[in-house]
């Protein structure tokens, strides 16, 4: 909940909060009184900066930040041994805390500011030595000196590169889930054109084509007449027409309701012969207009866990199509059997199957229908409609094709509880 430079101010506060505890009592036992005074008032400023900023929402002063490092490391410059001392050690890392908090904005002239500063009191000792207090002899006290002010520029990088990395990472990170949502974004609109432009096409040609057969014919009829052969003929011809725009529709309406509303599953416990038995009743009657055998095989005892109008739904395209592409006096079986926790439902046709190129996209809004043996047209939502429906009811489909050999298209869903071993 807290900027960058926030975050990483408070962890700067807490760090030399700590630091500056070791160094008063450490510099009030080294006699280095100033030292003390220091290290108590920059620890005390800190404290101070943290505890409104992280606690009362109050941001820090960078200003004051910066102002009060000048301050403190003049003093201490004078009296830890001027160049000689461990303050020029602080110098660069207390300009870079200062950068790590401050607005771009200000950099430059907070290191304008620290650069003259700096080369100041550089000058002022060099032309007034005395100036500049020596507590530590040379070698021992020096060495100890260097050792204990080593922590504060240490400490400092670690904080600021630290956060900066963190940062960087989570960046990163949000920039790549930005990416992804793009191309899942673009990848849905593009399937959203796709779909659109196939609504469109089943809208303007292929429901369009039978109403206008249709419409010719009672044209023919008013205004020719036609003797009983031709009418015979003609009105074979337009009842399977009118079946095929019929099976369209409804394709087209329970599709577009799944896409727009999504769609509502109830799931039961039933029995699938009983299910599945005025589906199979009905596309028998189908079957018969093309002599083509259609087999039903599925055990009256097997239960199931589906919805019931889906997976008639699923069952009647799937029928449907064998019907559609199996040539007369041809073979349809539909049989069910237990695999597992599972009941697989298998519709298997003597049809002239499917091509290798068309197998991919077959489940797909993309699959361009095609013509029955008898020319029956297809809109190319059965199968759509099947994947969808059947998911939606924790199932799934394939299939299994061969050119000019049929092919078995098989779902499965789940089983009631008592058949499962």
């Amino acid at each position: 909940m807290f900027s960058l430079e926030s975050r990483i101010f408070h962890s700067i506060s807490v760090s030399i909060t700590i630091l500056m505890a070791l160094y008063v009592p450490y510099n009030l036992y080294a006699g280095l009184y100033i030292g003390s005074i220091s290290a108590f008032t920059i620890g005390l400023f800190f404290s101070h900066q943290y505890y409104y900023s992280r606690f009362k929402s109050k941001p820090h002063s960078n200003v004051l930040f910066g102002l009060i490092g000048i301050l403190i490391l003049s003093i201490n410059y004078f009296s830890n041994s001027g160049i000689h001392g461990s303050t020029d050690l602080i110098w660069p890392i207390y300009l870079l805390l200062v950068f790590a908090i401050s607005p771009y904005q200000h950099h430059l002239k907070w290191l304008a500011l620290y650069v003259i500063v700096f080369l100041a009191l550089h000058i002022i000792e060099y032309n007034f030595p005395g100036w500049v207090k020596y507590p530590f002899t040379i070698g021992k006290g020096q060495f100890i000196d260097r050792i204990t002010a080593f922590p504060m520029p240490i400490v400092g990088i670690y904080v600021i590169i630290k956060f900066i990395r963190q940062n960087y990472d989570k960046e990163r990170k949000a920039a790549e889930e930005k990416t992804i949502a793009i191309e899942i974004s673009r990848a849905e609109l593009e399937k959203s054109n796709t779909e659109k432009s196939k609504m469109m096409s089943i809208i303007s040609h292929d429901l369009r084509t039978p109403l206008l057969n249709i419409q010719n014919y009672l044209v023919l009829l008013n205004e020719q007449g036609v003797n009983s052969e031709e009418r015979v003929l003609l009105e074979k011809s337009l009842l399977n027409t009118t079946n095929n725009a019929i099976e369209m529709l409804s394709n087209l309406l329970h599709w577009s309701k799944s896409q727009m509303k999504g769609s509502s599953v109830n799931l039961v416990h039933t029995h699938l012969n009983e299910t599945l038995l005025s589906t199979f009743e009905m596309e028998k009657t189908n079957a018969l207009k093309k002599e083509i055998a259609l087999n039903f095989d599925v055990p009256p005892e097997l239960k199931v866990i589906v919805d019931v109008n889906m997976l008639q739904l699923v069952v009647r395209n799937l029928i449907s199509n064998a019907i559609k592409f199996t040539p007369n006096k041809g073979l349809i079986a539909v049989n069910a059997e237990i695999i597992g926790n599972e009941c697989k439902i298998t519709i298997t046709d003597s049809g002239k199957g499917i091509s290798k190129e068309k197998q991919e996209n077959i489940f797909s809004i993309k699959a361009e229908p095609e013509y029955g043996t008898n020319h029956e047209k297809g809109v190319g939502l059965g199968l759509v409609l099947c994947k969808e429906f059947i998911e939606h009811q924790n199932g799934r489909i394939g299939f299994e094709s061969n050119l000019n050999l049929g092919s078995s298209f098989f779902i499965f869903i789940p089983l009631a509880p008592e058949f499962v071993g």
